[in-house]
């Protein structure tokens, strides 16, 4: 509520406004953090090593988080090989809301400290996630010096936690079936958790090699193991196949083996709203041939590093799986799929390789943690290892190979792989009509040469499934002329966001565009139709009838689907600024078939997307829902408004705007009780403080505040605008009264009541 009305008497209180400290983002990788554990017990160190043995239990103590403190989290040891209780530096689980329900650090319930005890680079885990995150959902990672009662234990990285804010962000969901391919124990010549029939029928069998991480679920992983093993053309249906792909493109660009290809271990499944079970990165400590010890193939006792550089991105399709790896070996069966995976492979190589970006960020990394490096007396390599490591290999009890010595060299044997040149090469795409209507046909045109087939894949929104349409140059389908290389393609819009990829293949090679799909997308808004959606009511002088997150009666607007379809808000805008019809984006989400959206013009972005950057005014002004200045979906012009009146569609969702009783998410309507059709109305009544009268009388009246016998106990006060009146009760004791309100027409007596 922008607008004030004047008060007849009263107090106006002033509250100074809070004082917000800036902090650093939790993730913000520009910064080394810092994270301070305070355990009450000195043995403290003791304690957690017999409960990393128990499993049972957390140690509890008070956090630091870059001078931010939290009591009573939970803290544990965790890792399986980066762990040993004959060494200080020891990675951490903390666990904020162990014992104080909700207590979070910036949303973020968890803190994972890896030790770094593989690497002598100290780059490896956090250059390896920065690499994957352009390609598919990947944690986030951040440098931290962690102290334990005031001692410094050492440089930490913090990688995130894989929680149900990290699915919701990634797939949209977050309570479908989840594991982690964890086994109990790490079978060194078995198969652990490589998603093999081999351990038996029954989900039992599994409990050892898969961690249930939702609240069911292993029967549907039954479902993937037995489809990936015995009917792996039909995978497509229960897989993400390209999101398989590009984690075994990340797995060989960077010899990233202690995962699914090495153990059959450190990675995650998630299934989606659309039914395909997603594998998610995990624990990449060890990228950059730190880990050599099997590739489950050729190697499957141990590979060196010139091996590790030469490493054939298809060994589990050129020669043998000694270790079963049926997500590696049955997907690669397909040609397709090879190919697509080579293009993933390339795209990595040459994004983040062969053009050098991973030195220069590899170098702004090293000059972030050099000092903090140096600090670190409890380190597992010397001063002089961080610094030659990034280009020289650092021997050990293993060798740990330089990781510029690696990736150049893998660069140069990977650019002459086949398959790696020769691709289609896809030019940009445009769609026409350029403005696109939902439910109306849209024809994606693009150039492509070189290429024996092709197909465009689309979604609706951001986590849809994706379908497949043939791209056609046959001169039939919207192209001129037979084999001119342009491919055409037209299907029928069927939501707002259409996002789309094209691939593109020949007998070698195979091309996608945009490179990174389908983890980016070329999209275009389709609007929705004239009545699709509407403003259906407005509250700019909130009485309290609904509260935001905060308990704040804020102004708040209702949006109404009146179809029978459900639909889409992406690309839409609100505006209470005529000149500005762009001033708040409406966040993507859906609104049901004859439902409704609320939103909280409060200025309070902090509290989620539903709340616009603006307040309403209640004195009035223009709400506009927009595409841009062209294209308005629904507009509405205000009056004055009270507390217990909005502006409102009567009937709902079709009829003008008028006068209403507040409904918020809920029909509109009128009964007999509403007292629109009054001249005066008082509220509250009973009141304690304040009674407000909505006058509906010409002006100039007068009002005046009298006893029930009809003595007057204030003086007449004359009004010339007919507006909400506050009537101050200061000085007046419990009891019957009456407002008086006289103009030149006629003069109403209201009665009211003060309570103690």
């Amino acid at each position: 509520m922008k607008g004030r009305y004047p008060l007849w008497s009263g107090l106006l209180l002033m509250v100074p406004p809070t004082e917000v400290l800036a902090q650093s983002a939790l993730f913000d990788n520009s910064v080394v953090h810092e994270v301070r554990l305070a355990f009450a017990e000195p043995d403290w160190r003791q304690r957690m090593d017999a409960l990393y043995v128990l499993g049972t239990d957390r140690l509890i103590g008070d956090l630091t988080i870059d001078g931010v403190t939290y009591s009573d989290v939970g803290v544990r040891f965790k890792g399986y090989s980066s762990y040993s209780p004959d060494q200080v530096k020891n990675p951490f689980n903390i666990e904020l809301d162990h014992v104080v329900d909700g207590q979070d650090h910036q949303g973020f319930g968890k803190l994972k400290l890896s030790n770094v005890t593989s690497d002598p680079s100290f780059l490896r885990e956090t250059l390896a996630y920065e690499v994957a995150r352009n390609y598919m959902p990947a944690s986030r990672t951040c440098f931290v010096n962690v102290y334990v009662n005031d001692t410094l234990q050492g440089l930490y990285v913090n990688v995130e936690d894989l929680d149900k804010d990290f699915l919701r962000r990634s797939f949209g969901s977050a309570g479908n079936p989840f594991f982690k391919g964890n086994p109990a124990v790490v079978s060194l010549f078995g198969e652990n958790s490589n998603l093999s029939t081999n351990p038996g029928t029954d989900p039992s069998d599994y409990y050892s090699y898969y961690e249930l991480e939702s609240d069911q679920g292993w029967d549907d992983l039954l479902e993937l193991i037995d489809v990936l093993n015995n009917d792996p053309a039909q995978v497509e249906h229960l897989l993400n196949v390209d999101r398989t792909l590009w984690m075994h493109a990340f797995n060989y660009a960077l010899i990233n083996f202690d995962s699914y290809v090495g153990y059959a271990q450190n990675y995650y499944l998630y299934r989606d709203d659309n039914g395909q079970w997603n594998p998610i990165l995990w624990d990449l400590n060890m990228a950059f041939a730190s880990f050599r010890l099997t590739d489950a193939s050729l190697y499957w006792n141990g590979f060196n590093i010139p091996q590790a550089i030469t490493m054939d991105p298809l060994m589990h399709h050129n020669s043998v799986s000694v270790f079963p790896r049926p997500l590696l070996r049955n997907l690669f069966a397909t040609p397709m799929y090879r190919r697509m995976y080579i293009a993933h492979l390339r795209t990595i190589i040459q994004e983040r390789f062969a053009n050098g970006w991973y030195r220069d960020r590899a170098e702004e990394y090293r000059s972030l943690i050099d000092a903090s490096v140096v600090a670190d007396t409890n380190k597992f390599f010397s001063d002089a290892d961080f610094v030659a490591n990034l280009d020289g290999t650092v021997n050990a009890i293993t060798s740990y190979p330089g990781i510029g010595e690696l990736m150049d060299q893998r660069v140069a044997f990977l650019t002459t792989y086949p398959g790696f040149t020769g691709q289609p090469v896809i030019g940009p795409p445009v769609h026409a009509p350029s403005d696109v209507i939902i439910g109306q046909d849209v024809t994606i045109q693009v150039g492509i040469t070189g290429a024996d087939t092709a197909f465009l894949a689309v979604r609706s929104g951001e986590f849809g499934a994706f379908t497949r349409w043939p791209l056609h140059d046959d001169g039939t389908h919207g192209d001129a002329f037979a084999g001119d290389g342009i491919h055409t393609c037209t299907f029928t819009t069927t939501s707002a966001d259409i996002q789309y990829y094209i691939y593109a293949e020949n007998a070698s090679a195979g091309a996608f565009s945009p490179e990174r799909a389908a983890h980016d997308v070329h999209r275009f808004l389709a609007r929705l139709s004239l009545g699709a959606l509407v403003i259906n009511e407005v509250m700019a002088d909130n009485g309290g009838q609904v509260l935001n997150e905060a308990g704040e009666a804020a102004d708040w607007i209702e949006l109404y689907n009146p179809t029978e379809a459900d639909v889409r808000t992406d690309g839409l805008h609100l505006s209470d600024d005529t000149v500005d019809p762009l001033k708040w984006p409406l966040p993507a989400t859906m609104v049901a078939a004859h439902g409704y959206l609320l939103l909280w013009a409060d200025e309070r972005t902090d509290l989620g997307d539903l709340h616009c950057d603006f307040r309403l005014a209640s004195t009035g002004e223009e709400l506009t829902l927009a595409y841009d200045s062209g294209y308005v979906m629904d507009r509405v012009r205000f009056s004055a408004q009270y507390p217990i009146y909005s502006t409102a569609r009567y009937p709902n969702g079709s009829g003008p705007f008028q006068e209403l009783v507040p409904t918020p998410m809920a029909t509109n309507r009128i009964t007999m009780e509403d007292g629109l059709d009054r001249a005066v109305v008082l509220y509250p009544n009973p009141a304690t403080i304040e009674v407000n009268a909505v006058v509906r009388l010409a002006a100039p009246f007068t009002l005046q505040v009298l006893r029930s016998d009809g003595r007057a106990v204030s003086a007449a006060v004359e009004r010339t605008t007919n507006e909400l009146v506050r009537i101050g009760t200061q000085g007046l004791s419990a009891g019957h009264y009456v407002l008086s309100i006289t103009n030149a027409e006629s003069t109403i007596h209201l009665p009211f009541i003060l309570v103690p």
